[in-house]
């Protein structure tokens, strides 16, 4: 990708907002600016960002879309940022000099969310090396192996890069029993026992426990995984009779797969944390003049508007930083805060006091979205935002307001947010029935699977499994399982 020179004014500014940005108080990776033209940023972003992807047809499909919609006015792709170190970020060609501003006060903020919340620990900060190195060895592998079939390979792949536990990098995967199944002393090793022991530990009591532990125990050993396995791609990768090359590819599309999860783990908070300052330092730090002021509204204005079918998290995420930075400072100053209509004076208050400001530095930090929004939604941020949730109606043939009840919109968000919106999966049994077969299970939550993903999804987990692979699920309120053998979908119910 040739490279675009920066022109000086917008270096300058680039040094002069890190600047400001240090002196608010965050703290980012170094951060490398890139000048792109928008054939280029579309490519970037068809690649989630990264210059260097595998290839495969769907990096094509999705540059083709994104293409089309910047060209019909549908969007527009400002900036791009990778959560690396050094941190890169991309600036659009045609952006105005106050749209870089924007765009560079908004990479500022990514880097120091990126750096700073707890939930990217874990991640591989040198991960544009590693996407260049995957790349690399899926060449060398369709160079053995056939382009064809390693793509094949690779489209399964694809199918089932969603069935991980995104919570995975923090497990210690040979994990002791939960305490509360430990098996209990024996009885005749018990301690002398004082006037209550007889009523709240008798001796016959402990000695059913340890029968009903020991009989749980075993049949935990003839399980297989004694507990529901959620990464089904983990499970796969160590126990799936897959060849090594069809074992590497996998290993590489599920660290992929890993190192998005915070991202979409945090979607909200990220991008309401980012607009947060770039709008701080724009308006209060004296990266906008006066004449700029009306030019930034603008640009502002139209990243956060709200759409009526969905939620904008851009928004979002910046009224609720704000709303837990004034309830604290509220909190402090009481109804003279409330009261008071001087910006200015407000402004004075936080910066002598801190209290709100401190608190949105520890939100940023721990919380994620589904944490922060179950954690700070409040019935007035809902009423003062018009949320609502919507549903169809079959009579009308139309979607509709279903209802702007507090409870029941954060229900409706918290759903959206848990598990990024998709079913819970999980491998119950690898040799169910006692002939090598693969069952899973769906904790329903509610929702039905759609039967048109889960016969396809069936059918490509059967391609890495080599047996029948079946799911346990409900549908139309009964328990069915559904399995798929390679060639025929059945249902039973159970």
């Amino acid at each position: 990708m040739s490279a675009i020179p920066i022109p000086d004014e917008v270096k300058q500014w680039a040094v002069d907002i890190e600047k400001i940005a240090r002196g608010c108080g965050l703290d980012f990776f170094p951060t490398i600016f890139e000048m792109v033209t928008y054939e280029q940023m579309n490519m970037l972003a068809s690649y989630d960002g990264f210059p260097i992807r595998y290839k495969h047809w769907k990096w094509g499909a999705e540059y083709e879309h994104i293409s089309k919609s910047y060209a019909y006015g549908l969007s527009k792709i400002y900036e791009l940022v990778i959560n690396t170190d050094p941190c890169y970020a991309y600036l659009l060609e045609t952006n105005s000099l106050l749209e870089h501003k924007l765009v560079i006060a908004h990479v500022f903020g990514h880097s120091d969310f990126f750096k700073n919340n707890d939930w990217f620990s874990h991640t591989d900060r040198k991960m544009l090396d590693q996407m260049a190195n995957h790349a690399a060895k899926i060449a060398r592998i369709s160079e053995r192996y056939g382009e064809e079939r390693v793509e094949n390979f690779i489209d399964v792949c694809l199918t089932i890069d969603n069935l991980i536990d995104p919570y995975a990098s923090f497990i210690v995967r040979k994990r002791e029993l939960p305490e509360e199944d430990a098996l209990p002393p024996e009885p005749a090793k018990l301690p002398a026992r004082s006037y209550m022991d007889r009523y709240i530990n008798p001796a016959e009591e402990i000695a059913r426990r340890r029968e009903e532990l020991k009989k749980k125990h075993e049949e935990q050993k003839k399980r297989f995984p004694a507990e529901p396995e959620r990464d089904v791609v983990h499970f796969l990768l160590e126990h799936a009779p897959l060849e090594r090359w069809q074992r590497q590819i996998l290993a590489m599309i599920r660290e992929e797969a890993m190192y998005f999860v915070p991202q979409r783990m945090t979607k909200i908070m990220n991008e309401g944390w980012a607009s947060y300052w770039h709008s701080q330092m724009l308006t209060r730090c004296g990266v906008c003049n006066d004449g700029d002021i009306t030019d930034f509204c603008t640009v502002h204005s139209g990243t956060m508007q709200m759409q009526p079918t969905s939620i904008n998290p851009y928004k979002i995420g910046l009224e609720l930083f704000r709303d837990i930075e004034d309830r604290w400072n509220k909190g402090r100053f009481g109804l003279e805060w409330e009261r008071c209509e001087d910006m200015d004076q407000k402004l004075a208050w936080d910066m002598q006091l801190g209290l709100g400001r401190q608190k949105i530095f520890q939100v940023r930090k721990i919380y994620n979205d589904l944490m922060f929004v179950d954690e700070f939604l409040t019935p007035e941020f809902a009423e003062k935002l018009k949320l609502f949730s919507y549903a169809y109606n079959r009579k009308n043939e139309r979607w509709e307001v279903k209802t702007r009840e507090f409870l029941d919109v954060k229900a409706m968000l918290l759903k959206q947010l848990t598990n990024f919106g998709q079913p819970m999966i999980y491998v119950e049994d690898a040799n169910f029935k006692n002939r090598g077969e693969l069952l899973l299970w769906h904790k329903h939550d509610g929702q039905d699977l759609k039967l048109d993903y889960a016969r396809e999804t069936l059918s490509n987990l059967v391609s890495l499994w080599s047996r029948p692979v079946h799911i346990r699920t409900t549908s139309d309120g009964k328990s069915v399982i559904w399995s798929h053998d390679g060639n025929r979908f059945e249902e039973a119910r159970t």
